[in-house]
Formats: C-alpha cells, sequence, structure tokens
C-alpha cells in the first residue's frame, strides 16, 4: 500500500489523498480509515464525512467485488480531492468493465420475497443519491469513477437521480 498525503482544507482546491492499494478486504478497510483522518482534518461537518465514506465504501466494495474477486485481488488507486464546497474520489482500476461500459441506474429495489437483498439494489443508489455528480468511463484498459461529494449534508444534489 502507498500513500502520498497532501496538507489542504476544504477551503483550497488540492489534492488531499493518493492511495495505491489493493483490493482486499483488509486494504480497503484501511483506506477508509485513512480517508475519514483526512477528512477530519479538512473540517467537514460529520454528515458530509459520514456520506463520503459511505458512498466510497460502497465503491470500493463494488470494485473489489466485481471489477475483481476476492481470489486475485487487484490494483485500486485513489485520488481525494478538496474544494470549496465539494469533494472529489477518483478510482482507477484495471478490473473487469461495467457491464456495457454503463453504469448502474441506481434505483432502489424492492427486498426479494424471501428477504434477499437484491444485486445492485442499495449500493448504486446509495452512491447516486449521496453524490452530487457519478461518471464512470473505461480508459486504456482502466475503469476509472469519478464521484463528486457535497462538502454539507444539505447539499446533497442526489434527488435528481
Amino acid at each position: 500500500m502507498r500513500y502520498d498525503l497532501h496538507a489542504g482544507t476544504a477551503g483550497t482546491s488540492s489534492r488531499a489523498l493518493y492511495a495505491e492499494f489493493t483490493s482486499s478486504t483488509a486494504e480497503v478497510r484501511r483506506v477508509l480509515q485513512r480517508v475519514r483522518g483526512v477528512l477530519d482534518k479538512a473540517g467537514l461537518c460529520r454528515g458530509a464525512r459520514d456520506n463520503i465514506e459511505l458512498v466510497l465504501a460502497e465503491a470500493l466494495n463494488n470494485v473489489a467485488e466485481h471489477a475483481y474477486d476476492a481470489k486475485a485481488p487487484g490494483l485500486i488507486r485513489l485520488c481525494l480531492s478538496l474544494r470549496p464546497g465539494i469533494i472529489g474520489l477518483e478510482l482507477r482500476d484495471r478490473g473487469r468493465p461495467m457491464p456495457n461500459l454503463v453504469l448502474p441506474e441506481g434505483r432502489f429495489k424492492p427486498l426479494g420475497g424471501g428477504g434477499d437483498l437484491p444485486e445492485g439494489g442499495f449500493g448504486w443508489f446509495l452512491i447516486r443519491r449521496l453524490s452530487a455528480h457519478v461518471t464512470y468511463r473505461r480508459e486504456g484498459g482502466e475503469n476509472v469513477l469519478e464521484i463528486l461529494m457535497p462538502g454539507r449534508p444539505d447539499s446533497a444534489f442526489g434527488s435528481a437521480y
């Protein structure tokens, strides 16, 4: 795992964290802890920090479970940037691409008959609901997921999704 931390606050435009790590559960957990520390130091309110951490956890778990698999973890690169009122998250991996190279729609899906959780039912719903903007592309053999998060929880733009 490699980290590159930069000083910065939510009032400046800067890359606050760059991390390269494997898609293993333990590495993802460590990165989320590191991100929590960066967001704490940036002076964001608790609601915004929680939303960002939840969205990032969902996105990283999707990479670990769907782009790669547990038996063959792969490399993930994360760049977190702080700008006035907005937090940028960029994830890059060389795993399997999204089906049809398109983001899941993120519509809420009801539970199955036996209480089973539907595939794609909650993670993408949460990501789209809590973020300001989400884009995906395949570039040079890499998946590139860009997520813009509001710096305040009451400024969430997700209702448009």
